[in-house]
């Protein structure tokens, strides 16, 4: 190895191009890493999914399971360039396992407390274990033992080498690792999953210094990095150590929820997460070092983790807890963090057991639904964290999308396990043409309640089946058809809810929805027909403080976004809903009331630049895009700020728009009216551009014309007189002649 030249270094360049110490990739010579030097932030690997995907989230977006590589996964490195050297323990994990007072040798006792301890690797280049693995050095070192590389001697060949990895115990005398040691052996050989290393075999070797026997674990060598060894080396666009981009990030969370769900389904948990036990190999990540593996039902093995990514819960003095899924996803949750923002202190007494305040990280302010899904998993009470690592990967696929939405500029829904779609398109008043040709009211909020979506009913309910078979009917009828249902399910509990706030039968909603409460006081459902509730007595107030619970709760839904939009609207929160609102929209689309409240929003803030440009993104295909021109239209007829290009703009748009010959007669007044105005304003403007006439005398005839087309075509004889005289009112005088 060459010195690394690097200012104030002192490390080395290892065979891989970059030094052991800072992490700088060496110049001229050095090998890229396609994850992190080689590439600004926003450019480093997204994973692509190795197992079966989460149901119907299958998508061809970038970096979407089952998209296929985006970017050179990271090489797997060749077995005799990843032998150290030099195999130390590092001084600072040199401690007494009785006093935790640190130790200078090798080798020795305690000088406090007598305890014998060795640092040394047993294993040395060239040795046998069980006359079938030769050894070629040490690889690493880890909490419960050093790794060996060897080869298999009796199943390589002289076409293919079987190179494998040998674990064993640093410090033998240690009953605890001992026992930790057993425990992986045990349960090791009957895991098989592509998101975890494969166990082998089981070995064993005499001591040099002891003669006794050692044990050692025989698993596949994989040759990648660890996530710690990634985000160690990570460089900015500055060529400075930064974080891992958030997608990335994401996805690594993804794939280790793959491999813990299924160690929860096997009735084990994982216990000691952190990036140090996550290995990227080309397109793989897997977890390595099960050593502190339990079973769920072990209250006797030795219970291993990290400061920093251990739940609380484990370390309390008095009566710890045991192990269990919800102290898993909490280290899930603590490695996302420390992978992501710069985490200083996360083990240390300041940040051990929280997250920093979004004020005080950049990106935790920025990405709202990833800080929501990061203190769900760290709750500090596990009955408050996610239920299961599935529960918790589905959330976290919705909060990738997000931030891939706003990081690509484009779209990548993902269809909801939770809620239905938007029931109704709300908020479109702006975009439609009333028979009276007056502007409709721009929401009318009393029906807000029955727009949003709804909750998907489970399938699993007892009446899953019944309640499938209702057809849409009036909100009465249902509640009488739900009085008949087999059996009084809690989803037939809830659908009477819903039916009732329809119905405006509000005490009777509030009686069903205590008794849902009664049975379930965690589900989430209840407090998003809480807010419902209050929507219909109309406190927007309230409702948000509902709907946030659930977005805690979901952090990777839309659904609950586009609620507290808009009873934040309604609230007269008007920064706050356009977080919200575009946050949906740029997400997801189908969500067409946000972009209509994204719009209202921008407006009142005198944005009509902005305005237009939203509504624009409504495509052709949706049933909204007239409505949504229409919108777009009215934005650039504002008295408050009109201009001439944007009146020729919003002539082109009338023009291109199908609508029937009423509601184009009505909107051309509409816009005529506005031409006329600004040319009355501004003489010096007058006079024809194109194929856009701003001559008053023109105008007027336009203006009379599109009124006498109105005139014949209404049915009430006042309407028709009152059109005529309005035709004769704007028809050119002698004067604008």
């Amino acid at each position: 190895m060459s010195n690394c030249v690097s200012p104030g270094c002192t490390g080395a360049y290892e065979s891989d191009g970059y030094c052991n110490r800072c992490g700088q990739q060496a110049p001229q010579t050095s090998v890229p890493d396609p994850g992190s030097a080689g590439k600004p932030a926003s450019q480093s690997p997204i994973l692509t999914s190795t197992g079966p995907t989460a149901g119907r989230r299958v998508s061809t977006a970038r970096g979407r399971p089952g998209a296929g590589p985006i970017v050179p996964p990271i090489p797997r490195r060749e077995p005799l360039s990843a032998v150290l050297s030099d195999p130390r323990v590092p001084q600072e994990r040199r401690i007494c396992r009785i006093c935790k007072q640190p130790l200078r040798r090798d080798r020795g006792y305690c000088p406090r407390d007598g305890t014998q301890y060795c640092f040394v690797p047993r294993l040395f280049k060239g040795e046998q274990v069980e006359r079938r693995y030769e050894v070629y050095g040490c690889l690493a070192w880890g909490g419960l033992g050093w790794i060996f590389l060897a080869k298999d001697t009796r199943l390589g060949d002289t076409v293919a080498e079987r190179w494998v990895v040998l674990k064993g115990l640093i410090d033998v005398g240690d009953p605890d690792a001992v026992a930790a040691a057993v425990n992986e052996r045990r349960f090791l050989v009957e895991v098989d999953h592509p998101n975890i290393v494969k166990i082998y075999d089981f070995a064993q070797h005499p001591d040099p210094f002891t003669g006794a026997m050692v044990g050692y674990i025989v698993m596949e060598y994989l040759g990648g990095r660890t996530l710690h060894d990634i985000f160690s080396r990570h460089l900015g666009p500055d060529g400075q150590r930064a974080p891992l981009p958030l997608p990335t990030v994401l996805d690594y969370g993804m794939e280790v929820l793959r491999a813990l769900g299924y160690l929860h389904e096997k009735g084990l948990v994982y216990c000691d997460l952190k990036p140090d036990n996550v290995i990227q190999v080309e397109g793989q990540v897997k977890l390595i070092d099960l050593g502190a593996v339990l079973r769920t039902t072990d209250r006797s093995g030795a219970v291993y983790g990290t400061p920093g990514y251990q739940a609380p819960e484990l370390e309390q003095e008095r009566d710890p807890a045991e192990p269990s899924v919800a102290s898993d996803l909490y280290t899930v949750g603590r490695m996302l963090a420390v992978l992501s923002f710069d985490f200083t202190g996360f083990s240390s007494k300041t940040y051990r057991h929280r997250l920093p305040d979004p004020v005080d990280d950049h990106l935790l302010a920025r990405e709202e639904s990833f800080h929501r899904l990061l203190r769900r998993a760290t709750h500090d009470i596990p009955a408050r964290r996610f239920e299961s690592a599935e529960e918790m990967r589905e959330q976290l696929l919705g909060v990738r999308a997000e931030v891939l939405s706003i990081e690509d500029g484009e779209p990548q829904p993902v269809p909801s396990e939770r809620f239905t779609p938007e029931r109704r398109v709300f908020g479109t008043g702006a975009g439609v043409v009333s028979a009276n040709g007056d502007p409709d009211s721009p929401v009318h909020w009393m029906a807000l309640p029955q727009s949003l979506p709804t909750p998907l009913v489970d399938v699993e309910d007892p009446a899953a089946a019944f309640l499938a078979t209702l057809a849409a009917t009036k909100p009465d009828e249902l509640i009488a058809t739900l009085g008949t249902a087999p059996v009084r399910s809690p989803e037939v509990v809830l659908r009477l809810v819903d039916a009732r706030i329809a119905a405006d039968d509000l005490p009777g909603a509030r009686a069903d929805l205590e008794e849902f409460e009664q049975d379930h006081p965690s589900d989430w459902r209840a407090r998003w027909y809480r807010g419902l509730l209050e929507l219909t007595t109309s406190q927007p107030g309230s409702a948000r403080a509902h709907f946030s619970a659930v977005y805690d709760v979901l952090p990777g839904e839309l659904a609950p976004k586009l609620a507290l939009a808009a009873a934040s609207e309604w609230d007269g929160d008007d920064h706050r809903a356009e977080a919200l609102y575009d946050r949906v929209w740029r997400t997801d689309t189908g969500y067409v009331s946000a972009v209509f409240g994204l719009a209202r929003v921008l407006r009142r803030g005198g944005r009509l630049p902005e305005v237009v440009a939203a509504l624009d993104q409504v495509p052709e295909t949706s049933s909204q895009h007239v409505v949504a021109q229409v919108a777009a239209i009215r934005a650039q007829l504002d008295p408050q700020r009109v201009v001439r290009e944007e009146l020729v703009d919003a002539s082109n748009r009338l023009k291109k728009l199908q609508m029937d010959l009423e509601r184009q007669a009505r909107l051309s007044v509409e816009v005529l009216t506005a031409q006329l105005n600004w040319t009355l304003d501004h003489p010096a403007g007058a006079g024809q551009e194109a194929d856009h006439n701003f001559d008053e005398r023109h105008l007027r005839l336009e203006l009379e014309q599109a009124y006498r087309n109105l005139a014949k075509i209404a049915d009430d004889p006042d309407v028709r007189s009152r059109l005529v005289d309005r035709a004769n009112q704007v028809r050119p005088t002698r004067r604008s002649r």
